[in-house]
């Protein structure tokens, strides 16, 4: 007898394809491996962030959806409170690029059949209007509750207070701007709420809404605005409209957006285009022929990305509403490329705009102060990265790399690394560099331009996922790291060790002090970094 096998039990090294022996809480991934599970607060968090959009390599959205619902229902029976605090605090301060996963959880919250009790209940509907923003947000909420539970009084009170507390200048914006969306209107609001107007003014809005009154001449300007706008013959008409009452273009008719005139007067009428707006629409007005290179037009939204008031120190706290960062660089991918991911429009863009847009994704983040490490950013770059970020145009891999960016530019001792794996029984990892299925050393420097970044890491190899690599690479090649950054969605299987069991080597070899921060690109329940540690 050889005893060979036994020396397949190994508490240093064991393969991604099983747990590490002694750690039965390690469970198996969607992808096969062995990882640590989050707890159900942590999944909260990436579920509000993240949501589900899109699903995973290999997850649908749908199961996807399930998998955190069921989560979140924890959650709330433990400490619905706790759930309501938390998703107004992310909502509110704009931490997620989509607002979608906050209502959806709103809306459970609101819901005895989710386990929420009458505290929770009470406290999800007030605070409605804190994550419900805008009518569109409002029409969401709605699509989501119906799922869970019926229009009892409390509902009614807090869709109807969602009106009634508004200014009537407010309310009278939010209903001309959002008119209907995901099926609903705010016809179908009033009638299942039925308020009892606060003013006259709010009075003389509902009976619009309601199409009971025509001609009013106590009607709130935009309104007036909006329906002087639909009887409007010529571009140049609706033009003074918007400059007169302050438009946005979801309230001009549509046969009008073609029209330079008023897209002139949408840009600079400041409420008809926020900057949000004005991102998402930089290739229409290309289109048209308002944006050309070394206009006063591409001159003016240059002067607007680079306004350091509208950004400030503080991206939660800035002058102006702010977009997310990933709105922005939604809106740069998508812009450069020339044409839209629906539809058929497309346009020559301006590359002065490229730039500011570029520059205004690092202005988003505000001031990050330096940490002064030694850190590896090692980006995932296996073909499960490929999927879509948070449901946006944005591939993980994009998503990855521009966050490592702002990192690279904060942190001047650093390097980049991209990882990618073959397979399974891969013998060797560290004869692997240089290869297609191993490590890249990437010379980027935090001063090119993002979209070159964001391009060159999308031209690399595909593969296995193997999150141990980084540490090993590190290994292999003596470097001295304070901190590893690891960009992934969590999925690795394909390593003969696994990321922690790598880490604890280069701890004992080089830097016993050695840290890893795991960014997790998606909102599944597993990570690769030990909880314990």
């Amino acid at each position: 007898m050889s005893g060979k096998a036994y020396t397949q039990f190994r508490m240093k090294e064991t393969p991604q394809k099983e747990a590490i022996p002694g750690r039965p809480e390690m469970i198996k991934n969607d992808a096969g491996g062995f990882g640590f599970g989050v707890d159900k607060w942590a999944r909260l968090h990436r579920f509000l962030i993240l949501g589900s959009e899109g699903g995973t390599y290999y997850v649908g959205q749908r199961e996807l959806t399930k998998r955190n619902a069921s989560v979140v229902m924890e959650c709330i029976k433990e400490d619905g409170l706790r759930v309501v605090n938390y998703l107004v605090d992310i909502s509110s301060a704009g931490r997620a690029t989509s607002n979608d996963p906050a209502l959806f959880v709103l809306a459970m919250c609101a819901s005895e059949s989710c386990g929420a009790n009458a505290v929770t209940r009470s406290n999800a509907l007030r605070a409605l209007p804190l994550v419900a923003r805008i009518g569109t947000h409002l029409f969401h909420f709605l699509s989501y509750v119906q799922n869970f539970r019926g229009w009892g009084r409390s509902l009614r009170s807090a869709v109807a207070n969602w009106y009634n507390d508004k200014n009537i200048n407010d309310l009278a914006y939010q209903v001309a701007k959002y008119q209907s969306r995901d099926g609903w209107s705010h016809f179908d609001a009033l009638r299942l709420s039925h308020p009892n107007a606060v003013t006259p003014e709010h009075e003389t809005v509902y009976r619009w809404i309601t199409g009971k009154t025509e001609g009013d001449e106590n009607l709130p300007g935009i309104i007036k605005g909006l329906e002087l706008a639909k009887e409007a013959t010529s571009a140049n008409e609706v033009a003074k409209l918007i400059e007169e009452y302050r438009l946005s273009r979801e309230m001009v008719p549509t046969n009008h957006l073609n029209s330079i005139p008023v897209w002139e007067a949408l840009l600079r009428s400041g409420k008809g285009m926020p900057m949000t707006a004005m991102i998402r629409n930089l290739g229409k007005m290309s289109k048209i022929g308002l944006l050309t290179p070394m206009s006063e037009t591409s001159a003016y939204v240059v002067g607007r990305l680079g306004d350091e008031s509208y950004w400030g120190q503080d991206w939660t706290k800035a002058k102006y509403k702010a977009p997310h960062p990933l709105q922005i660089l939604t809106a740069l991918k998508i812009y450069r490329q020339g044409f839209g991911m629906r539809g058929k429009l497309s346009w020559s863009p301006v590359a002065s705009v490229i730039d500011a847009l570029d520059s205004a994704f690092y202005r988003s983040f505000g001031a990050i102060q330096s940490t002064g490490k030694r850190t590896l950013l090692a980006l995932d770059v296996s073909g499960s990265m490929e999927m879509a970020l948070s449901g946006s145009p944005l591939s993980c891999r994009e998503g990855s790399a521009a966050m490592a960016m702002v990192t690279a530019r904060t942190e001047p001792n650093h390097a980049f690394i991209a990882f990618t794996a073959n397979g399974f029984n891969v013998p060797d990892n560290v004869n692997r560099w240089g290869r297609n299925d191993g490590v890249t050393s990437l010379d980027i420097s935090p001063r090119q331009r993002l979209d070159d970044i964001i391009e060159r890491t999308r031209r690399l190899p595909f593969g296995g996922t193997d999150c141990a690599l980084p540490m090993l690479y590190a290994t292999h090649n003596r470097m001295k790291i304070d901190t590893f950054i690891i960009y992934t969605d969590n999925e690795t299987w394909a390593g003969r060790v696994h990321p922690t069991q790598a880490l604890a080597s280069y701890r004992r070899n080089f830097n016993p002090k050695a840290r890893l921060v795991v960014v997790g690109m998606t909102s599944s329940g597993f990570s690769i970094a030990d909880p314990t540690d």
